[in-house]
């Protein structure tokens, strides 16, 4: 089968006033995965740190970038990708049996720091318990987007799943949360998404969920804001402690972000 395939141009600017030296951890560049994106131009300029190193991110999605500098982080990054993937509907989809998964996928059948699922095994029960296989992955991404409002300020970074799912409010985090806790409730593995998303507005960072059914991963918005086949993946994890586009290990001050998104 052919897919019609959609080239975008991110530009992306990360300025932060650092009192001391620390490390900070990147995860800003657009992955090279085979069959689904292609990265056809990439340059990341973070100015001249003490150090600068390249690691694996899990599940061979992307890279963790190793940065340490102090005084200021200027860090600079552009690319034009080309996006190659079917938004498929879930509703056909067998969910697969747990002793049949993958051993990469089982890790996220399991609660995280964000998304602690056995706490909505009993909701999940009372109200998906009827319905099979990705028809229940779509109807909990339906619930959400009639419950939730999508609300910027009413969430922070300790707000987990659970926090999100009482208040009924959030942003694309904790619409992110909520689908993948419910979803590993039902015993679907589900895991959490950093991206690009060309038509976010306003233009950010944006984060998705991802689970696994029919025999393999497939990304929901929750948020209604993007649609799959247009998402530009970054990294993938248990929830956002894993795929956070800046991790610093000491004091960061912001002083800018700028992210563009848009048609090549």
């Amino acid at each position: 089968m052919r897919y019609l395939s959609m080239k975008f141009q991110i530009s992306v600017l990360l300025d932060y006033r650092l009192p001391q030296p620390i490390y900070l951890m990147l995860q800003v560049e657009a992955a090279a995965l085979p069959g689904e994106q292609h990265v056809a131009r990439s340059r990341l300029d973070a100015g001249t740190p003490e150090h600068f190193a390249r690691i694996a991110a899990p599940d061979g999605i992307g890279e963790r970038i190793w940065v340490r500098c102090g005084g200021r982080l200027q860090a600079r990054y552009s690319a034009i990708v080309e996006v190659e993937r079917r938004d498929r509907p879930l509703e056909p989809l067998a969910q697969v049996p747990l002793h049949r998964l993958p051993p990469g996928v089982v890790q996220y059948l399991n609660e995280s720091r964000y998304c602690p699922s056995n706490q909505l095994v009993p909701f999940v029960e009372a109200e998906f318990g009827h319905i099979a296989g990705g028809a229940k992955i779509a109807a909990m991404r339906d619930w959400i987007a009639r419950s939730f409002t999508y609300a910027a300020g009413t969430s922070d970074t300790g707000t987990t799943a659970i926090d999100s799912f009482l208040a009924r409010r959030g942003v694309c985090r904790d619409y992110a949360h909520v689908l993948v806790a419910l979803a590993r409730a039902a015993d679907f593995p589900a895991r959490v998404v950093s991206a690009y998303a060309p038509l976010v507005e306003p233009q950010d960072f944006h984060a998705v969920a991802e689970v696994f059914v029919g025999g393999d991963w497939h990304l929901i918005d929750p948020t209604g804001m993007a649609c799959a086949k247009d998402l530009i993946k970054v990294a993938a994890g248990r929830d956002a402690a894993d795929i956070s586009f800046l991790t610093a290990y000491g004091e960061a001050q912001l002083v800018d972000q700028r992210v563009s998104v848009k048609p090549a």
